[in-house]
């Protein structure tokens, strides 16, 4: 029997997984072995539902920060990464760090800071890359502090098709595949700032564009999830990013402003959003649709 095509199980692939998994769970001593039952009727270990072998997931926004640490630990679980980004060299780079942690990975040069440029970019995954089954939609940022009352009209609308627009076109074009295959993870990367506004930051636009996107993020999981797809959020709050550590360098006063105000008193590393990544990809959290799940230290509780 040939191979199935990647991302996509044959009766023999789920029957030689189910085998591993139970191979794994019967050398476990019994008083920790713990067992679920995926939707394939598999039953697997606790550990085995975060295993990603055989799916193929595509990071934006992948070549560095937390697109990169999502990247490495979607590798590690078993997926085939491609990562997108806008320079070569940043993507090379994170390419040699996920090849050596799990399958070997792609990358993809694509400015995605125009709904057109990410149509563009879609409709190049489609043709050379499907299926892609589990999307993270990583790219945004705060590029301009401006306050409101003098912020240019045509900024906001740069700034809303970086933090907002092209995570939909995403979403409708790779997730809207996803679909006809019954399959799929939809992951929109949003922001602790989508429910607040964050101190000593004007302009609002990534403040507004976040918490439309939150929502976004609830309203598709509504309409998908009886179609096998989910659709879940991750809202970060401040990590040590190279950026940020940069910044940080710069002002260091603000760096302590933050932590002061994190119940944690500090602030995230990149790696600690990875297995987060990974549970929403994977069939742990098969039951689990329309979240927005906060990650911050515990900031938005103070």
């Amino acid at each position: 029997m040939g191979a199935s095509p990647p991302g996509r199980f044959s009766a023999h692939d789920l029957s030689a997984r189910g085998n591993a998994f139970m191979l794994r769970q019967n050398s476990r001593p019994a008083t920790w072995r713990v067992t679920t039952t995926t939707q394939f009727g598999v039953s697997m270990g606790v550990l085995d539902t975060l295993r990603l072998d055989g799916r193929r997931a595509l990071v934006t926004g992948g070549s560095r920060g937390l697109g990169l640490s999502m990247a490495r630990a979607l590798a590690e679980a078993g997926a085939t990464v491609i990562i997108a980004g806008r320079e070569r060299d940043a993507l090379d780079r994170a390419v040699e760090q996920i090849n050596a942690v799990g399958p070997a990975a792609t990358a993809l040069v694509a400015d995605m800071a125009s709904p057109e440029n990410a149509e563009e970019f879609c409709a190049r995954v489609l043709a050379d890359h499907a299926p892609i089954d589990i999307l993270i939609n990583n790219v945004g940022g705060r590029r301009i502090n401006e306050a409101t009352e003098t912020f240019p009209l045509d900024l906001w609308r740069q700034m809303v098709d970086l933090n907002l627009n092209q995570a939909f076109v995403c979403t409708k074009r790779l997730g809207g595949a996803m679909l006809a295959r019954g399959y799929g993870r939809v992951i929109n990367i949003s922001s602790i700032s989508a429910t607040m506004a964050t101190a000593q930051m004007r302009g609002r636009s990534y403040e507004t564009s976040k918490a439309a996107l939150s929502m976004f993020t609830r309203a598709v999981a509504a309409d998908w999830a009886s179609q096998g797809v989910t659709v879940n959020a991750i809202a970060p709050g401040t990590f040590l990013t190279d950026a940020n550590r940069r910044w940080f360098q710069e002002k260091p006063e603000l760096k302590s402003g933050i932590e002061a105000r994190i119940p944690m008193g500090r602030l995230g590393e990149p790696d600690e959003i990875g297995a987060l990544a990974v549970y929403l990809a994977s069939e742990a959290s098969s039951y689990m649709t329309g979240a927005v799940i906060v990650i911050d230290g515990g900031r938005t509780i103070w």
